[in-house]
């Protein structure tokens, strides 16, 4: 490996973007979010990350805000490019003298289209061919530590934004896994329809993930909180306020909240049974920014009998794994020959 290439490894997700520099490790984690102008035909990017967030709900008609992913793969190619050129640029800098070697996640189970789409997005982004890839449960299972190179079954539940994937891995490969196109922002989405229908309020986004933070819950608290939320009167068209309690967002998220169980119970229906007896000594490992909802562990484990339990650093795991993976290429790829 050229020693002037800078190494860098991109979690690509729905909800926010983690960039890892070897030997320097995560330099940035913002929002997955791009401000873009429209003048006829041209499509200008005006801001990317943090800042196009702070935007989201207070532009002007000709600057829309959006998320160029869905679900954990490409909707907009073009911002998309965009917003990979923004980051590997801000992590490797400008004075680099090579194009940067680069290892993006992706969701498990994407369709070949999707994965050329991200491939050529980097690489008219500044990365160097080849670019590789990596399913983001096989990269959460190497950040969060587990012995993936050994015969033994390790399963990870990975919880993004766009998506939650379930995997058993063994001799540093994905044995079984489910994905379902189900995550946090179909969280906040089922808060913004609950708050709409019962209370008449409409609220934007941000507004439902500040509720799913601070107050959010995967099962009734024993000492639930409340929270002001203050939106628009659907029926006056004048601003309201109310006040929502955790049993009432345990109670708008439950259907999603079901898919992404179900996930993990069709992954353990799946795997061999000389795997099933690791899993359930070791348990199973949840990463992501899902994995922080207040008492997801305990549904998990209450529903599938597996016992489950945070990884380290959640989410900052799989950017860390996809890190450590591009350092460890020539071992992967033995099991992984397309990385």
């Amino acid at each position: 490996m050229p020693i002037f290439t800078p190494h860098i490894a991109i979690d690509l997700g729905t909800v926010s973007v983690l960039v890892y520099v070897q030997g320097k490790g995560i330099v940035l984690q913002e929002p997955s979010v791009v401000a873009i102008s429209e003048d006829g035909d041209k499509t200008t990017i005006v801001e990317v990350g943090r800042a196009a967030k702070e935007m989201y709900g207070r532009t002007p008609e000709q600057i829309e805000v959006m998320r160029p992913l869905r679900d954990g793969v490409i909707a907009d190619y073009f911002v998309t490019q965009g917003m990979l050129e923004y980051f590997i640029s801000k992590a490797s800098g400008s004075l680099r003298l090579r194009k940067p070697e680069v290892m993006i996640t992706h969701p498990y189970g994407i369709t070949s289209v999707e994965r050329r789409a991200i491939r050529e997005a980097a690489m008219a982004a500044g990365a160097r061919d080849p670019v590789h890839l990596i399913s983001k449960p096989l990269a959460a299972a190497i950040g969060a530590g587990l012995p993936i190179g050994t015969p033994s079954g390790n399963m990870v539940v990975d919880l993004g934004g766009g998506s939650t994937e379930a995997a058993v891995v063994a001799m540093n490969g994905i044995v079984c896994a489910e994905s379902v196109r189900v995550g946090g922002v179909h969280l906040d989405e089922a808060i913004i329809s609950y708050i709409r229908k019962k209370y008449n309020l409409v609220i934007g986004e941000p507004t439902a993930e500040a509720i799913k933070i601070k107050i959010g819950a995967a099962a009734d608290l024993d000492e639930g909180t409340t929270m002001q939320v203050q939106g628009r009167d659907q029926v006056a068209g004048l601003p309201k306020t109310i006040t929502i309690s955790t049993s009432e967002v345990v109670e708008a998220i439950s259907e999603p909240l079901q898919a992404i169980i179900n996930v993990a119970r069709s992954v353990l229906a799946k795997t061999p049974p000389e795997l099933s007896s690791d899993i359930i000594d070791r348990g199973m490992v949840l990463t992501g920014g899902g994995a922080l909802l207040r008492e997801i562990d305990t549904v998990l484990t209450r529903e599938t009998g597996v016992p489950a339990y945070m990884a380290d650093n959640p989410i900052a795991c799989t950017a860390l794994g996809a890190g450590k993976a591009l350092a460890e290429l020539p071992i992967l790829q033995r099991s992984i020959p397309d990385l």
